[in-house]
């Protein structure tokens, strides 16, 4: 079983693994997440796998020293989060529309700023005053956020309103974020379900045979890398090239990757 997406801690796990793993099972607690930014870690005070963000549901499986082991709701992802990160799960209305916006106390921009919020941050609006959303926690800019049964109509607009977005191997925010961070940003954004890594994102979707039928919004795959094709002979990626979000030739991308020996693409496919 792949570790990031079997609801198990090596202690409890989800009811969902009945019969196949031998430990107790739980339902698991509904919560969210209810900071800007979390790194979702592979054990207590490990390293990163991926990141969550604002708003973000899980289930609580289990708990160890002063961390909760979790399962996204919205790829299946499992792993390590600080407790203080979570509160009971709430519903939602409307998701952060663009890279960033900012909770503030009060609704104009001289209040003070409480934190950042990052796309597909997801809040609950209560109402509005002006130009300002009113949520429980704060007013954010109504004009940064979507109503979360309203995606984006272009993932790969998306995508190009995070360019020069850093490099940041496991993020998925403006704040820092990776190929694979970058795609389910852009597809969740546009209403698609995506996986968080690129050999998950890999398997999903419809297999486009031949380069020449890519059209924009395909994902192009190497190992361990994946692209969106913007245009013809175009993709935009994270990468490590240029630390950051860029737009490259596709047939240039292909032939330098070739080149350090990375190999060539090993799979085309259309979300």
């Amino acid at each position: 079983m792949d570790r990031r997406l079997t609801p198990y801690s090596g202690r409890i796990a989800h009811i969902s693994l009945q019969g196949r793993v031998d430990a107790p099972l739980t339902e698991g607690e509904a919560a969210e997440i209810i900071a800007p930014l979390v790194d979702l870690l592979t054990r207590p005070n490990g390293p990163r796998d991926r990141q969550l963000l604002y708003g973000d549901a899980v289930t609580v499986i289990d708990r160890d020293q002063g961390y909760a082991f979790v399962m996204a709701t919205k790829d299946g992802f499992c792993g390590w989060v600080a407790d203080p990160v979570l509160s009971p799960a709430t519903s939602p209305t409307h998701r952060v529309a663009t890279p960033a916006t900012h909770l503030y106390s009060g609704p104009k921009v001289q209040s003070t700023m409480h934190h950042a919020l990052y796309l597909n941050s997801r809040v609950t609006v209560t109402g509005q005053d002006g130009k300002w959303a009113i949520t429980p926690q704060g007013y954010i800019p109504a004009s940064h956020l979507a109503p979360l049964d309203q995606p984006a109509a272009d993932s790969i607009a998306v995508a190009e309103s995070l360019l020069n977005t850093p490099y940041l191997w496991g993020g998925n925010s403006a704040a820092g974020i990776d190929c694979s961070g970058l795609a389910q940003a852009a597809l969740l954004a546009a209403g698609i379900p995506c996986p968080g890594d690129s050999d998950l994102q890999e398997s999903v979707g419809q297999d486009i045979s031949n380069i020449a039928q890519m059209q924009r919004g395909d994902l192009i795959f190497w190992k361990g890398h994946v692209a969106l094709l913007t245009g013809p002979d175009q993709i935009i990626h994270a990468n490590g090239k240029t630390m950051s979000v860029a737009y490259e030739g596709l047939s240039d991308a292909i032939a330098r990757i070739d080149s350090q020996g990375e190999g060539l693409p090993t799979a085309r496919r259309r979300p």
